[in-house]
């Protein structure tokens, strides 16, 4: 194998450039790193570069030839083991971070033309500039690039009103397993002239090619908005207001998050810049909402308050704030965000990515609780996420007593009580974060037998050699 991948090395670099193949230890390792910490020594036989979708074919079609598995990577800041090798030492990593173009904005179509390289946060602010908004937002923005997004279905925090990442593709170009470029970069609405093939790219998480490019959609700024932070006394009561929210703002809600008191405490206690929003009293829930009118609507504020005010007189709101500047949404905001970095401060965590029907919430949490509790007795829940589309990301912090290695030996036993009651409620294991490596046996266990075999064909007849990022999301044969 290694005069085989010494062979395929040289004729690799001859088409990209030899300072764009790593194959050394030290220039490979931020590649080969997985974000979690689960996985360790994982090591690609070299890791490769392109800088356009025909150098990217012609890696693909060399690796074929040589029969070297291929993990495609974006910016690696996926969160279950989707975008690194587990070949020992066999595979070759193909970033697109080169790959890092905006190639056309249309505001009249509203859609924005992009290279899979682009960071996130590098779309939006195209965006931004010509006074539209892509609204995908994810605390990872900086650093993750649109390839990933799109290969995992990100959702994050305006799900509720824009949709998954696969609500916002209108097209992709995409490097097939042999190596053949698919150019479907259409940027139509409506076009019903047989499969839509881009859904099996996206969400795919590399298995059936790799992403170089993507028409997205675009949408006008929001005319303004309005932060809320609640603190109520239960889920229930969450679920109640945010009833009453959708009938008083319909689409305009945009996000609505729940958070424990355990997390809002955890944050204000260890980061001096977050404060706590609603200082007077301490309540088991908070819930952190907003609201993006499209258009101008001086009496819409009013309207929301009347709202807010219905639910202090119904005992459903114990406490509330509405920012009144941008600075101060953004507070609002920065306590949310770093709870996702502040869990790591108790110790080691069990983490879940789950969804349920929304009305499902409460019971959910209700019945994960004791089903933790009854695996590790005096483990720390700190479920938060997107109340308004189901999505819970519930997460559990070690005992106080415990050693970490000790609590993370615990992860099947927990992983499979919290995920049997997602099942049962009709929910799903992977909410936002994917399959991967990490969660392939648990989704084999609860996917039905026909959709396995489904994915399986798919595969089988798009990647018949099983080269395009092995082990992940389909099993092997």
């Amino acid at each position: 194998m290694s005069d085989v991948i010494t062979q395929a090395k040289k004729e690799i670099a001859a088409i990209v450039g030899v300072r764009n193949l790593l194959d050394q230890d030290n220039d490979k390792a931020a590649y080969e790193h997985e974000w979690r910490g689960h996985f360790h020594n994982l090591r690609a036989a070299f890791v490769v570069t392109p800088g356009n979708t025909q150098e990217v074919s012609d890696v693909v079609k060399i690796c074929c030839k040589y029969k070297i598995p291929m993990i495609p990577q974006a910016g690696n800041t996926g969160l279950v083991a989707a975008g690194v090798p587990f070949g020992k030492g066999t595979e070759a990593i193909i970033s697109v971070k080169r790959l890092k173009s905006v190639r056309s904005i249309d505001t009249l179509e509203n859609t924005i033309v992009v290279d899979s390289g682009c960071t996130l946060q590098q779309v939006q602010d195209a965006a931004k500039a010509s006074n539209r908004l892509f609204p995908l937002s994810i605390g990872s923005q900086g650093t993750c690039q649109i390839g990933g997004n799109i290969g995992s279905n990100a959702g994050g925090i305006t799900v509720l009103r824009y949709g998954n990442m696969r609500e916002l593709v209108l097209g992709l170009e995409v490097v097939l397993p042999d190596g053949e470029i698919w150019h479907g970069l259409r940027r139509l609405r409506k076009d019903n002239t047989g499969y839509d093939l881009k859904q099996l790219f996206i969400g795919g998480e590399g298995t059936l090619g790799i992403i170089t490019a993507a028409v997205l959609k675009l949408f006008p700024i929001p005319a303004g908005k309005i932060t809320g932070f609640l603190g109520l006394e239960s889920p229930e009561q969450a679920l109640e207001c945010l009833s009453l929210m959708r009938e008083a703002s319909g689409e305009w809600l945009t996000s609505f998050e729940i958070m424990p008191r355990a997390g809002i405490e955890l944050v204000t206690s260890n980061y001096p810049d977050c404060r706590d929003p609603l200082p007077d009293g301490q309540y088991p829930w908070y819930v952190l909402f907003e609201i993006a009118p499209s258009t101008k609507n001086e009496a819409f504020q009013e309207d929301i308050e009347e709202m807010l005010a219905g639910c202090f007189e119904n005992e459903l709101v114990l406490d509330a704030v509405i920012a009144q500047s941008e600075q101060q949404s953004t507070q609002l905001w920065q306590i949310r965000e770093t709870l996702v970095e502040a869990q790591r401060i108790p110790g080691a965590s069990i983490k879940h990515d789950v969804s349920v029907p929304v009305s499902k919430v409460p019971e959910f949490l209700n019945r994960a609780y004791d089903a933790c509790q009854k695996v590790v007795p005096g483990c720390r829940p700190l479920p938060f996420g997107h109340l308004g589309d189901g999505n819970i990301h519930y997460n559990v912090s070690q005992p106080e007593n415990m050693t970490h290695d000790d609590y993370m030996a615990f992860m099947h036993a927990m992983n499979e009580d919290v995920h049997n009651i997602v099942v049962e409620l009709g929910g799903s294991i992977s909410a936002e974060h994917g399959i991967g490596y990490l969660k392939i046996a648990e989704n084999l266990r609860f996917k039905p037998a026909v959709e396995i075999a489904l994915m399986s064909k798919i595969k089988k007849a798009l990647d018949p050699d099983g080269l395009m990022n092995p082990g992940k999301m389909v099993p092997i044969d």
